[in-house]
């Protein structure tokens, strides 16, 4: 059996540069990856086990998960556990790190294959800090910066094909903090702003949104109840 870690992705800014022919939309992001991460443990057989999913968004073991995806396009077969820690519907790339995780054990290594079964997996087969364009397929790493971060993510799930059609439907619009996303999720769940200001009340921050959301960050730590102090680690 071999153990190998998925670290999470946060999004620190994302542009939405356009939108291609067949509806995807292209991006122009900064990542990095956390220390927060899920872990897979790998061995011979086939199959598929989750331990620690749970809640709306959470990963269900069937075809479509992308782990099996990921499988699939290595072609090669396994018995995966994988523990969960990040959370399902987050922003924070739970399903990207666990089929990048898997492509990194089969020494997968085609970025534009990786980002054809998830938009983040790209990124997360790379790892450490990089900008991301295209519709995630073009990472340029960036040199690793020590960074401290605190995340809240609330109980609320927000689904990303959700809140990109929100994003198309109110026009386009571009998030005066960063993310042009953050407007269209508030659209979608606005919830959310009632877990943007606990945070933003406990850190004296105005906190920004991880990707699609629905997990919002501020610089350093500010540990408190239901938060998450992480810390930024190096390209694989």
């Amino acid at each position: 059996m071999i153990s190998i870690s998925a670290p999470a992705k946060l999004t620190l800014s994302l542009r939405v540069t356009g939108t291609r022919d067949d509806g995807y939309h292209l991006i122009d992001a900064e990542m990095v990856s956390l220390d927060l991460h899920d872990t897979l443990e790998i061995s011979d057989g086939r199959g598929l086990e989750i331990i620690g999913a749970q809640g709306e968004g959470a990963v269900e073991p069937d075809d479509d998960n992308l782990v099996r995806k990921a499988l699939r396009l290595c072609g090669r077969e396994a018995h995966v556990r994988l523990r969960k820690r990040i959370p399902a519907g987050a922003g924070l790339g739970g399903g990207s790190a666990d089929a990048a995780a898997v492509l990194r054990w089969a020494g997968y290594t085609d970025l534009a294959g990786a980002a054809s079964i998830g938009a983040d997996v790209a990124f997360c087969l790379r790892g450490g800090r990089a900008r991301v364009r295209g519709i995630g397929e073009v990472v340029e790493p960036l040199p690793h910066a020590e960074q401290t971060f605190t995340l809240l993510t609330p109980p609320v799930f927000c689904s990303t094909p959700a809140v990109y059609a929100a994003w198309d439907r109110l026009g386009g619009p571009r998030g005066d903090h960063g993310n042009d996303l953050e407007p269209a999720a508030l659209e979608v769940a606005p919830e959310l702003a009632r877990w943007r200001d606990e945070l933003g009340d406990a850190s004296g921050q105005r906190p920004r949104l991880a990707g699609s959301g629905s997990t919002w960050f501020v610089e350093g730590a500010v540990p408190g109840p239901g938060r998450v102090v992480t810390t930024t680690v190096a390209a694989h």
